[in-house]
């Protein structure tokens, strides 16, 4: 008797385990969880990016707010005014101390109303009440400041024997710092008008170089009645010079806003030491 004798399918193997333990994958989960996205936000703790968007934020202030800008440009009356009356340091104190209050109080309401009209899109008398008591917070803050302002300058304006251009002469640090105050803000004010970089890094001009230069000029002036001023003007130049191409060389601005930056701050320190000096 013949029988065909069928042959078993070979059984298939076993599975094997996978390649990756429980444990890796979930320390591969949480190391994916922990990778930030391209293009996403940066580290919180970049204390660069920090500052960015803090200036950025002062920069929508000025920009977009009338009344910040008034403030802003009264703030830097009263501060040149306080440097060339020769205001003693507890009196230059209250003033700041004044300013700091009005823009703070400025840059909470905008704030506050950002914030409402992002969720409220309708009247409600409520959200009225919050805009007021903002609004009302700023306007103390300005009757205080007006109220300081009276008592510091009213002294000073009214003394007879003061003599501002031959104070200014005899004390040039305080022109200096009237010089650094207003390059650099001409320098913000350039930035957020072009709408171009932010206010730490690029854009038209170079507050960097502007800053550096309006100092090499001030101190070019300062130093000519000196014996080696030829000398003083020369490294100061030359440390001026290394901050423009450091900004270069790093990619945050292009020759044409170190230039610019440069042509700023050298003007302006020129313009004022000529009025004032």
């Amino acid at each position: 008797m013949t029988s065909r004798q069928q042959e078993r399918p070979p059984e298939p193997p076993p599975p094997e385990p996978s390649g990756t333990p429980p444990g890796d994958k979930r320390a591969r989960l949480g190391r994916l969880l922990r990778r930030p996205a391209r293009g996403g936000l940066p580290r919180q703790g970049s204390l660069r990016w920090s500052f960015t968007w803090a200036f950025e934020g002062v920069v929508y202030v000025l920009r977009t707010q009338r009344n910040m800008q008034l403030h802003v440009a009264v703030a830097v009356v009263a501060l040149v005014l306080g440097l060339l009356l020769n205001f003693s340091r507890l009196e230059l104190a209250a003033l700041v101390g004044a300013i700091s209050l009005v823009l703070v109080a400025e840059m909470f309401n905008t704030a506050l109303e950002a914030a409402v009209d992002a969720v409220v899109r309708t009247y409600h008398p409520l959200v009225k009440i919050a805009k007021d008591v903002a609004a009302g917070a700023v306007l103390v803050a300005a009757a205080n400041a007006v109220a300081i302002a009276y008592f510091v300058f009213y002294a000073h304006l009214t003394d007879p024997n003061a003599d501002l251009i031959l104070g200014v002469q005899r004390a040039p640090t305080h022109l200096v710092v009237v010089v650094l105050i207003v390059t650099i803000l001409l320098a913000m004010v350039l930035k957020a008008a072009t709408g171009r970089g932010t206010p730490l890094r690029g854009g038209l001009p170079s507050g960097h170089a502007a800053a550096a230069f309006a100092a090499w000029a001030a101190i070019t002036i300062i130093a000519e009645p000196l014996r080696h001023s030829a000398l003083i003007s020369l490294l100061a130049f030359l440390m001026a010079l290394l901050v423009a191409q450091s900004r270069v060389e790093a990619g945050i601005h292009s020759s044409v806003e170190v230039a610019a930056g440069a042509v700023l701050g050298t003007g302006v320190a020129v313009a004022i030491f000529q009025l004032w000096g």
